[in-house]
């Protein structure tokens, strides 16, 4: 090859060369979009995730605080119902004060801490004691029913014997204005019980609503306790009745005591 030759020769691969090096640089710069991209996105999706994520944790802990908001509403609104349904039987002319104290009776609200549930004579714990004004043989109830009766207090807290007690009955009615009878927990389930003592003439419905009678000096009338189901006829004069309960006991927690204001002027009445 002629020197002229050689010199072309080299040239041309110079230029190839810095083509090919060009175009290396054109991939590189390309495909460094392309991963600036993949990373951005990515950190972004992270970003998203965890922005995600503290959203819900934010959420979890501010639903402790709306739950008991929303106890304290219900409790508010359970009382408006108890004045109303006490005010429809009162006098408008008698100076009635609105408060926590509904005709003789007290309402105060309350927790469950402890509930023990694994026996014939269960009980509860709850986080109001002597201070906030309960008293023994006070009424535990809810929207949904009875609960239970206080049977010791200390100065923050009280120990109540539960519904789900062997031990425990609970004055109740057929209905509004039918026959009163004694409920008692089954045994069994957390929402079966029985309403014993009704007369075998008393005519009703599977279904009716059965409820607090009032008569007893522990639980005030008309709180709905459950709706009838089977009854059976015993000894050819009265009826038991299965009940459904509407308090499910293995998820109370918000209760309100209710105490008798009364109670010991009606103790004294009936020792006389």
């Amino acid at each position: 090859m002629s020197r002229k030759g050689n010199i072309i020769y080299h040239i041309s691969v110079a230029a190839i060369s810095i083509l090919m090096e060009i175009a290396a640089l054109g991939m590189l710069k390309y495909n460094g979009v392309i991963q600036n991209n993949w990373l951005s996105k990515g950190i972004h999706g992270l970003m998203a995730g965890v922005c995600g994520q503290t959203e819900s944790i934010k959420d979890y802990f501010s639903l402790k605080k709306e739950n008991e908001r929303l106890v304290r509403e219900n409790y508010e609104l359970a009382q408006q119902v108890r004045r109303y349904r006490y005010a429809m039987n009162t006098d408008f002319s008698a100076d009635t004060t609105v408060s926590s104290e509904i005709g003789c009776y007290r309402y105060i609200p309350a927790n469950i801490l402890k509930m023990y549930s694994n026996s014939q004579h269960n009980y509860l714990i709850i986080n109001k004691g002597s201070e906030d004004g309960v008293v023994i043989h006070s009424g535990i109830i809810t929207p949904n029913g009875v609960v239970g009766v206080v049977d010791a207090v200390s100065r923050h807290y009280s120990y109540a014997i539960a519904f789900t007690n062997s031990n425990m009955v609970v004055s109740a009615r057929l209905g509004t204005d039918g026959a009163v009878g004694t409920l008692r927990w089954d045994g069994l389930g957390s929402k079966g019980a029985i309403l014993s003592e009704i007369p075998h003439h008393i005519a009703f419905e599977k279904g009716d609503t059965v409820y607090t009678s009032g008569y007893s000096a522990v639980f005030p009338a008309d709180i709905p306790l459950g709706i009838t189901g089977e009854k059976r006829l015993v000894n050819g004069s009265s009826y038991e009745i299965k009940v459904e309960l509407f308090e499910d006991f293995s998820r109370i927690r918000h209760v309100a005591v209710v105490s008798n204001t009364d109670e010991k002027e009606i103790e004294e009445l009936e020792q006389r």
